[in-house]
């Protein structure tokens, strides 16, 4: 990440610490401050590669092994609209199945049922009647007419639903954040080049000092 901090201006606001004078400020990064990077070429997905995580790689592993720079970690987050890493990228392993633990108490728990889905029903002429892995109840069934062979079928709900246990549940959920999308590299100067654009303050606010640094107003000083 220390690419993209790097390049964030700072924000000095006034001291609350307990021995601070008057005048004293405490300087941070502004997180406020995030470059509106081109809309077009982030949202549109032929700009982008689909790239399924590896194991327990960090947003920064996957930086290095696609843009070969693992300071472009905030890229690949950027891409995905990820905010919350700690809910929105996979977990290590080791963090998953310590969560899986305290969510649902026990191994046998892991493995009592979660919901039912279908399977993949299909016609004589090979039509589908009922699409795979639609969640139903545990007594669902289907009957439909066969036009094909002229007669009306049933399938009871032993032949057309699968059982999902609470373990496949939260695995596929867990899965599914693995498949992203990551932009281009040869697009990688224009989203710099709009990086670079959007984050230096512009002057006419009275807390402009620099294009790098806000000074929060004062008032302690003119009471």
């Amino acid at each position: 990440m220390s690419d993209y901090f790097n390049k964030l201006p700072n924000f000095e606001y006034v001291s609350r610490l307990p021995n601070a004078k008057i005048g004293d400020y405490v300087t941070v990064k502004n997180f406020f401050k995030r470059a509106a990077l081109e809309e077009d070429i982030l949202d549109n997905l032929a700009f982008h590669t689909k790239y399924k995580i590896i194991g327990d790689d960090r947003p920064d592993n996957v930086a290095y092994k696609f843009y070969g720079n693992s300071d472009l970690d905030w890229l690949v987050l950027t891409c995905n609209n990820i905010i919350n890493i700690q809910t929105e990228w996979p977990l290590l392993q080791n963090d998953f199945d310590r969560f899986l633990l305290d969510k649902y108490g026990s191994y046998e728990e892991l493995n009592a049922t979660h919901h039912y889905k279908t399977q993949e029903i299909k016609n004589s002429k090979d039509v589908v009647i009922v699409p795979e892995g639609v969640q139903c109840s545990s007594d669902y069934s289907v009957t439909y007419y066969d036009s094909n062979v002229g007669q009306e079928k049933i399938v009871l709900s032993r032949d057309c639903t699968t059982a999902v246990t609470n373990y496949e549940y939260e695995a596929e959920i867990e899965d599914a954040k693995r498949n992203i999308f990551l932009l281009e590299p040869r697009y990688l100067n224009v989203i710099r080049n709009d990086l670079d654009a959007a984050m230096p303050y512009k002057k006419g606010s009275t807390q402009y000092v620099s294009e790098t640094l806000k000074r929060a107003d004062n008032i302690r000083l003119y009471q």
